[in-house]
Formats: structure tokens, C-alpha cells, sequence
């Protein structure tokens, strides 16, 4: 059995990040970089995509999430992903109703606004959030096992190490659920910097600014619904831990 240079035991086999699940990582950089590249080309494109794409990437992601090796670690992008997916359409609905209140407007017309900002921040702002806190957690040393012997750890395995969580595969059951948490913070901003001037150029019958705070809002109201939910599953999850 491994150790990791505190002496905490953290798998069967092999490092906490190793090299295939890292590729990984940087496929997905490379979708995104293509993904990004595509915007530039015109924003008529975005409104094109359709479903079937993005149902594409949600099983892609789930393939790579079923091929990764449990000894790496959990890259937390499959399974925050395929939630953000699942979610898309809730969320639409949410912020559009949001987006009229605010703006004083008719909430049909903006939802094609929310639809098409959400896919944008969805396939492509989280993906390249995520990435961009992976490479934070290895260069600050977040890649090696510290142990889960003192509440600090615990709090340090779950935020710092957020992205891609050490194998400590008897404690996963609330660590996964409490770094979907923690994640929801980058990604909020990550959405809302995305979303906001993609709102605004298309809705722009109204002040810039008016958009950027009325898109801020329905962030808000989104992602509290989200940490709601992660929250009464990780309580849930607590309550009902697997007996050791």
C-alpha cells in the first residue's frame, strides 16, 4: 500500500494524478480552446448549436469519466459536468423569469438570451475554469496526499484540492459532494463574466448595464438553487454514511 510523504495511506496502486488521466485534462483544454476559437468566428455560430451536440459532450464526458482510473484521483469536471448539463434547462427557466423581472420585460424573448448565454458558459466556461484550477492545485503542491487526520485537512482536501480530489476512497461518499460545493464559487464567476456581455449583445434594447446586473442576478438566484441542492444531498449523504 502507497504512502504519500506524511504517511497517509491513499490507494492500491500508482500516483494520485497520473499521467492518462492528465491527458485528459488537456484534450479538454484543447475542445475548449477550439470551442473558444469558434465564438470569434461570429456569434451567429453559437446560435446554431443544437441539442444533439450537446448531448454529445455530456456522453463524451461521461465516457472519459468511466475510462478514468479511480488510483488518479476524481477529476471533479465529470462529475460537475453531466450535472451542469442535466441542469441547463431548469436553470434557463429560472434565469430567463429573472432576467424579465429585473428588466422590466416579456420573459419569452429572453429566454433564447439565457438559452444561448447558458450553453456558452456550460460547454466552455466550466471546462476551462476547471482546467485553469487544476494546473493551481499542482504547481501549489495540491497534487500529493495530505492526509485527513485534522478538521484543517479535511477543509483543505475539499477546497484546495477541490478540482481533483485525492483518492481517499473511504471518505469520497462526502468529499465529492463538498468539492461540487466549493466549485460552484469559480464557476458562478465564470458563468457570470461569460454570460453577462453575451446577454448584452444580444438584448440590446437595453443599457449595457442594466443587462450585466440583471444577468448577475439570475446567476445568483441559479446558483443558490444549485448550493441548495448540494447541500441537502451532502447532508443526506452524511446522515446515511457507509459503515465502515
Amino acid at each position: 500500500m502507497p504512502r504519500s510523504r506524511r504517511g497517509v495511506n491513499v490507494s492500491s496502486a500508482g500516483p494520485c494524478i497520473d499521467g492518462p488521466a492528465l491527458l485528459m485534462s488537456i484534450l479538454l483544454l484543447n475542445m475548449g480552446t477550439i470551442a473558444v476559437s469558434v465564438i470569434h468566428q461570429g456569434f451567429a455560430i453559437m446560435q446554431k448549436i443544437r441539442v444533439a451536440r450537446l448531448l454529445a459532450a455530456a456522453a463524451s464526458v461521461s465516457f472519459f469519466a468511466v475510462a478514468a482510473s479511480a488510483d488518479a484521483g476524481v477529476p471533479m469536471l465529470f462529475v460537475t459536468f453531466p450535472a451542469m448539463v442535466v441542469a441547463l434547462v431548469p436553470i434557463v427557466l429560472l434565469e430567463t423569469v429573472v432576467l424579465a423581472r429585473t428588466l422590466k420585460a416579456r420573459a419569452i424573448p429572453l429566454a433564447k438570451s439565457a438559452a444561448i448565454a447558458n450553453v456558452v458558459s456550460t460547454i466552455i466556461g466550466i471546462p476551462l475554469t476547471w482546467v485553469a484550477l487544476v494546473i493551481l492545485e499542482l504547481v501549489t503542491d495540491g497534487g500529493s496526499a495530505h492526509g485527513l487526520a485534522t478538521p484543517l485537512q479535511k477543509f483543505l482536501a475539499v477546497t484546495w484540492q477541490a478540482p481533483w480530489l485525492i483518492p481517499y476512497e473511504r471518505e469520497l461518499y462526502w468529499m465529492v459532494l463538498a468539492a461540487s460545493l466549493v466549485l460552484l464559487v469559480p464557476f458562478f464567476f465564470a458563468s457570470y463574466f461569460i454570460e453577462a456581455p453575451i446577454v448584452a449583445r444580444i438584448e440590446r434594447r437595453f443599457p449595457a448595464p442594466q443587462v450585466r446586473a440583471a444577468v448577475f442576478r439570475a446567476n445568483v438566484a441559479s446558483y443558490i438553487g444549485l448550493a441548495i441542492f448540494n447541500l441537502v444531498w451532502l447532508a443526506w449523504s452524511i446522515e446515511h454514511a457507509p459503515r465502515m
